[in-house]
């Protein structure tokens, strides 16, 4: 047999164990494609991505998977920060990256539990017998709660047949839909969630404490994070204890749901992606619909607090603006000793209604998105040129207050991740109008081709710096609390999910991969870019999207699966490349790269037509049948 021949023997049987539901169609490129300079950084980008990670655990991590830290509980360096450290890395191996950054992130999920179960605190029952129970945190609120589960929300995308994640999603989950009677959270009559504080141990049905969210004092000096100062000072932590305390003293508020608690969906529609388990889907649509309908109640604005009687503002004599982190969270922190406004609206609500849009394809829940920014821009100003929009509303502290509530707190562009979120949802051109057209939106359009390389060599630099701040890190475990190594960790993903998926993270609140594509390796049997492939996502609308596809190997050929939609969720309708269209009517369309080979694919498509799953093309035998 010729040696061209021997070398397509991989390829070609791995292709051909894939179903034909999952594999879809196949395209064969052949036109010879000069190594783009975007597809050459990616490669290398994902290539020192994984070794930078693999460095920083070498550091870090001790042979257990414990981060080498000094563990505390509470919420301005404890449990959710410590975890947060690999907040990318699952991220990274979807992408593309090496089997080895997913092992040590999974070396790193499984010793942060362990570690953070030796915890014992005196000041707060919340962790007196450990900070998780059941493998999750006793109770938090979700702002922490979801910052510390970013890594693990992700696992799925790279392992959906593990079993032990499986089942830990299924049970997490069940904790919110009171399957678990030690964790009654939910009320399914009202339909809420009882507590901004919720997990494992249930809701907290009673004020919080400054100690809650702080936790104990424990003994030493540190690179305090949560200080004027900054990090290069150290701090003797009992001497700096009394500012901790001062900065939470007026998040006390607890009873009654919260606008954060919508990023408890996540669970709910991992847990079904994993499975398809009905009771997973219907979980998350009910939550969803009670805040469409209190949004509805409080003239399109999502309240913040939502009490046990199910109506808005519902702890706070109606006023749906009150609440910790609510839109009237206009507080003095003792620590920084000044005002600080702190409405956490768009850090989980956006969240909630992506997860109904992934589940159902209905708009209708983007249009609550849009309606709420609607109400913000009703309240514009514009100073020099500038549009400036207001960040709160309520009773405003530090500002004349006419004694009905109001909009205040203005600032420049303070939406802008969350108006292209509403874009790339709906694509209507409409809801462009109010994004600002830079960077990778700018690409998109057409209006800065150059983009692509600039990001990637920006985050080249963002690696090289991290490395560096790792290289000359001053402190020792002693010395450094949960939150510090969130400035050290190294690896790069924002320019890659851009520009290979067509995708967005916007700050990392967004918690659930929103993409137009994703790809799998049929020949490894795994998620990410195959060796040697780049990909470039040049152009989307509602209906189409243009992606460019390179194999950079003069030698080997490769074969790529291409999927549309993070989770399958949208359909290729067909697809055109070097002259030919080819309809192809699946999720899924497998792509064979002669060596040195790419081309230009420009594919009609459907949104959100598929119910998504995270399970791997191959594994698809059911798909399409639901």
């Amino acid at each position: 047999m010729p040696m061209r021949e021997l070398r397509l023997l991989p390829i070609l049987a791995a292709m051909a164990a894939i179903p034909a539901s999952a594999a879809g169609v196949a395209v064969t490129i052949k036109s010879p494609m000069a190594p783009p300079a975007w597809a050459l950084l990616e490669r290398e980008l994902l290539r020192y991505n994984s070794q930078a990670c693999e460095r920083f655990a070498e550091k870090y991590l001790d042979e257990r998977g414990y981060l080498l830290h000094t563990p505390r509980w509470g919420t301005l360096d404890g449990p959710d920060d410590a975890i947060e450290t690999f907040f990318n890395w699952t991220l990274l191996h979807a992408l593309g990256g090496s089997d080895k950054v997913l092992e040590l992130y999974k070396k790193a999920q499984e010793g942060h539990w362990k570690q953070y179960n030796e915890l014992r605190t005196k000041l707060t029952p919340l962790a007196e017998n450990g900070a998780y129970y059941k493998e999750f945190i006793t109770q938090s609120d979700w702002f922490h709660t979801g910052e510390g589960m970013r890594a693990f929300f992700l696992l799925g995308l790279s392992e959906p047949n593990n079993e032990l994640y499986r089942e830990r999603m299924k049970r997490f989950a069940g904790m919110y839909m009171n399957e678990d009677p030690e964790a009654p959270n939910y009320d399914p009559e009202k339909r809420l969630i009882k507590s901004i504080w919720n997990g494992s141990k249930g809701p907290m049905l009673r004020r919080a404490t400054v100690y809650d969210w702080v936790g104990d004092p424990v003994p030493g000096s540190f690179h305090l994070l949560h200080n004027p100062a900054g990090r290069s000072r150290l701090l003797d932590m009992k001497t700096y204890y009394p500012k901790m305390l001062a900065h939470c003293t007026e998040y006390l508020d607890s009873v009654g749901d919260n606008f954060l608690n919508l990023a408890a969906t996540n669970l709910g529609i991992n847990a079904w992606m994993l499975t398809h388990e009905k009771k997973y889907r219907d979980w998350v649509l009910e939550y969803v619909a009670a805040w469409k309908e209190r949004t509805a109640a409080c003239g399109g604005n999502i309240p913040s607090n939502v009490g046990l009687d199910g109506k808005p503002g519902g702890e706070h004599n109606g006023q749906w603006w009150k609440g910790t982190y609510g839109w009237n969270f206009t507080i003095f922190d003792g620590e920084i000793e000044k005002i600080a406004h702190r409405n956490y609206l768009t850090a989980a609500s956006w969240l909630g209604f992506a997860n109904a849009l992934l589940l159902t394809g209905d708009q209708g829940y983007v249009d609550v998105l849009r309606r709420q920014m609607d109400n913000i821009y009703a309240q514009k100003r514009v100073e020099n040129g500038k549009v400036l929009l207001p960040r709160m509303y309520g009773d405003p502290r530090g500002y004349k207050y006419n004694g009905a509530p109001q909009w205040y707190e203005y600032a420049e562009e303070p939406y802008g991740d969350r108006l292209t979120e509403i874009y790339l949802w709906s694509m209507k051109r409409s809801d462009l109008e109010r994004v600002p057209i830079k960077g990778w939106i700018a690409f998109l359009e057409g209006q800065d081709p150059e983009y692509p390389v600039k990001a990637l060599e920006a985050d080249f630099a963002h690696v090289r710096r991290r490395m560096e701040l790792m290289r000359q890190d001053p402190t020792s475990p002693d010395t450094r609390l949960a939150d510090y190594l969130l400035g050290i960790v190294p690896p790069a993903t924002n320019a890659l999910v851009n520009l290979t998926l067509g995708g967005y993270f916007a700050n990392g609140r967004i918690w659930q991969l929103h993409s137009r594509f994703r790809y799998f390796d049929p020949v490894r049997r795994r998620a990410g870019l195959p060796e040697d492939v780049g990909a470039l996502v040049e152009k989307l609308s509602a209906g189409a999207a243009t992606l460019a596809l390179v194999n950079l190997s003069p030698v080997e050929p490769r074969t790529v699966v291409v999927q549309a939609g993070g989770f399958g969720e949208h359909q290729f309708e067909s697809v055109a490349a070097e002259g030919r269209t080819t309809p192809v009517n699946s999720p899924v369309l497998t792509v064979r790269l002669e060596p040195g080979a790419g081309s230009r694919l420009e594919f009609k498509m459907a949104r959100y037509k598929n119910p998504p799953t995270l399970a791997h093309p191959w594994d698809r035998g059911w798909y399409g049948k639901n």
